[in-house]
């Protein structure tokens, strides 16, 4: 019983990118457009309050008592909407409260890195890091380490999580740092619609069309959770496609919409 040294160096590789690519990202920007950092530890905390706090606990109130993967049609619309609204409305109160200092799109920059990048962090760079943890200990011969201290319903748990562990093909690790990079593309792109809706003249209906996309970019994520879809990769090339598409239009976005913004009224 041992995990495989291919799926480690995956895992490996999906932390790095769960974590570098974020890091990387802020430095790039801060110093292409002087991206500040005010508006980045805005982005996480926006994500952090809005979506694991606020979405966190909706959830744990609806999902399993009012709503279930037995009830699929109510549970992909429940699940795609609470995202974008929750997330969306995080941005929308963010640039508020940075539009009486911060202008410029290193702005929306700035908050998407933090908003996208403590998401990455915290729900695969540092997932990664745990998993390499147990499968160090695992093909140590340790594994009581991980075991000793639970019995009963919570022993059966660990032991159903190391089994999952053992049986994950090798690639599965590497597509979550895959789907890191395509994410953060769709995190900074929504930042840039939201960025307008705010900073724009009447460009109000872009925090809508958020929500909308954001749904829409969450639609194959569920499917694959209620096992609508099964192959991962499909999932992932829906996404892809997604991704790309949405970059494309925020490009646009920025392209026709920058001559709009509000002047800054220091100047």
């Amino acid at each position: 019983m041992s995990v495989s040294v291919l799926s480690i160096v995956f895992m490996a590789v999906s932390a790095v990118i769960s974590i570098g690519v974020p890091v990387y990202l802020f430095i790039f920007f801060r110093r292409k457009y002087n991206a500040k950092v005010f508006p980045m530890i805005l982005g996480v905390s926006g994500f952090v309050i809005f979506a694991l706090v606020l979405e966190g606990s909706i959830h744990r109130i609806v999902i399993g008592r009012y709503i279930s993967k037995d009830t699929r049609a109510l549970y992909i619309i429940y699940g795609v909407l609470m995202a974008g609204i929750f997330e969306e409305t995080a941005r929308f109160i963010g640039f508020k409260i940075l539009k009486r200092k911060y202008r410029g799109i290193e702005t929306a920059l700035s908050y998407g890195t933090g908003h996208g990048g403590i998401e990455s962090v915290l729900l695969a760079g540092l997932s990664m890091l745990i998993t390499i943890t147990a499968g160090v200990i695992i093909n140590t011969g340790n594994i009581e380490v991980i075991t000793g201290r639970f019995q009963g319903d919570a022993l059966a748990a660990i032991n159903n999580q190391v089994d999952t562990l053992l049986a994950t093909a090798p690639y599965m690790f590497l597509i979550s740092g895959i789907e890191r990079m395509m994410a953060l593309a769709i995190q900074l792109s929504l930042s840039v619609m939201v960025f307008y809706s705010v900073f724009g003249k009447n460009k109000l209906w872009l925090y809508p069309l958020a929500i909308i996309f954001h749904a829409v970019i969450d639609i194959p994520a569920v499917l694959f959770q209620t096992g609508l879809i099964t192959n991962v990769f499909l999932t992932e090339g829906i996404v892809f496609i997604c991704a790309a598409d949405i970059t494309i239009f925020a490009k646009y976005l920025h392209w026709k919409l920058q001559a709009t913004l509000i002047p800054d009224p220091s100047h």
